[in-house]
């Protein structure tokens, strides 16, 4: 009962958040990250599509990886970040077994980059950007926020581009799909430079971590989440968050994702601003 209850309060505070807001829209669809290659599988992979405010100007953007154990998935624009006063970029990135995990990453640095060169041209901020995804698309946020290496052939530090990092139920540990190309079971943690939890540092973007419930996520996922918090502040991160959503899965976690990451937002871009 308490966790249904917490549900309905959620979902209630949530969709009342949403009728407040009543931005004029416009989505631009299929835009490529990456220039043409010849490569047909880069060209119709490395894409994305971008909804933003047409009603203002100096908006923030979120930057979205979509979940799939980096196997599967197709881009998204979560409907409920739409509206909310921000721009969202759904990204589209390559696939395993097609590419390595390694080229995944590129792939989402790349597409993270052309945000930060073009949001611009759209009316954003390009100071303003947040990066998020859920799952895997949690690890791939969590490896271009930390890992400096991805955005450096742009010539872009992530702690100047970036507002925040918002993992939803990421893999810290480096990712299972790494680990079956090392021919590693699902269930034999490694850490090694293609995992977030390897490049813990004090001086990167605040950090918003989400986990659905520890009973009920995947494969110890908030518990692995939960170490990646406690290493962040023992080095001495000055403002990195957990939240644990009770009665949600790993599945529908972003559920109560979003709320707290859209209120998240907004506090970062209200202390920003000043006011």
């Amino acid at each position: 009962m308490k966790r249904l209850l917490l549900l309905l309060v959620a979902q209630l505070l949530f969709c009342a958040g949403l009728s407040a807001q009543n931005d004029a829209c416009c989505t631009v669809r299929d835009i490529a990250y990456r220039e043409a290659s010849g490569d047909g599988y880069i060209d119709s992979m490395c894409r994305l599509d971008l909804c933003y405010p047409t009603d203002r100007t100096g908006f923030p953007t979120v930057i979205w990886f979509h979940g799939g154990g980096l196997e599967g998935g197709r881009r998204e624009i979560p409907a409920a970040l739409c509206g909310q006063g921000f721009a969202v970029v759904g990204v589209e990135y390559r696939l395993v077994p097609r590419v390595k995990v390694s080229q995944c990453v590129e792939d989402a640095a790349a597409a993270a980059a052309w945000v930060v060169e073009h949001i611009a041209s759209y009316g954003g901020d390009p100071h303003l950007i947040f990066v998020a995804g859920h799952s895997a698309g949690g690890y791939l946020t969590s490896m271009i926020g930390l890992d400096k290496r991805w955005l450096a052939p742009y010539g872009i530090d992530p702690d100047e581009a970036f507002a925040a990092l918002i993992p939803y139920s990421g893999q810290v540990v480096t990712h299972f799909a790494r680990r079956r190309e090392l021919g590693l079971p699902d269930t034999q943690p490694l850490v090694d430079d293609l995992a977030p939890l390897n490049h813990v540092r004090a001086d990167c973007p605040p950090v918003l971590i989400l986990s659905g419930d520890r009973e009920l996520e995947l494969l110890g996922r908030y518990e692995e989440n939960a170490y990646f918090w406690r290493m962040m502040r023992v080095v001495g991160h000055p403002d990195v968050r957990l939240r644990e959503f009770d009665g949600f899965d790993h599945g529908n976690m972003p559920e109560a994702g979003h709320y707290v990451a859209v209120r998240y937002i907004r506090e970062i871009v209200k202390k920003r601003s000043g006011r």
